[in-house]
C-alpha cells in the first residue's frame, strides 16, 4: 500500500469557494482543492500555505484547523493499471487568501483556479476532497471528522 500526507486549504468568501483544475499527465481532469502532499519534515501548515502560493499564485494564512480525512483507494480505482491500494491523510484548514493573483501554475498539473459559487460545485466533476472540505466548513464538527464520500458520478477518488 502507498501512503501519502496532504493538506488542503477550504477557502470560502463571499458564497464561493476556491477550486484548483487538476490536470494529471494520466488520467482525467478534475476541480480539487488548493492543497497536495507534506513534504519530509515540513509542518502540514506550512504545506497547505505553500501549495496554495503554488496551485494558484495567490497568498494565504491558515485562520483554523477544520479537521483530518483518512481514504483507501482501491487498487482497482487507481488511475493506472498496476498501482496498489493507496491510502490518503488529508488535513484540512480554513484558510483566508491575503493577496496575489489568480494564475495556473507553472510547469505543474493546475490548468487553472476560480472561485465558484457554492451551489455550482455539485454540477461540476471534482475530487472528493472538495465535499469533504466542504462538509468540515459547513459544520465544523467537534471531532473534525465527517462521513466518507461516496464516490461515483461526478465525484472520483
Amino acid at each position: 500500500m502507498s501512503f501519502r500526507l496532504a493538506a488542503y486549504a477550504v477557502c470560502i468568501k463571499g458564497g464561493r469557494v476556491l477550486l484548483a483544475r487538476h490536470v494529471p499527465a494520466k488520467g482525467e481532469t478534475n476541480w480539487t482543492l488548493p492543497g497536495g502532499r507534506v513534504e519530509h519534515a515540513e509542518d502540514p501548515i506550512d504545506a497547505v500555505i505553500r501549495e496554495v502560493a503554488e496551485e494558484t499564485g495567490c497568498d494565504a494564512v491558515v485562520e483554523r484547523l477544520l479537521g483530518v480525512d483518512s481514504r483507501v483507494i482501491p487498487a482497482a480505482d487507481r488511475p493506472l493499471p498496476g498501482l496498489p491500494e493507496h491510502q490518503n491523510v488529508g488535513v484540512f484548514y480554513q484558510v483566508r487568501i491575503t493577496g496575489g493573483q489568480l494564475r495556473p501554475e507553472p510547469n505543474g498539473e493546475t490548468a487553472e483556479s476560480v472561485w465558484t459559487p457554492l451551489p455550482d460545485v455539485a454540477g461540476l466533476r471534482r475530487s472528493s476532497l472538495v465535499d469533504i472540505g466542504l462538509a468540515l466548513a459547513q459544520t465544523l464538527p467537534a471531532t473534525g471528522h465527517v462521513a466518507p464520500v461516496p464516490i461515483g458520478g461526478l465525484i472520483r477518488h
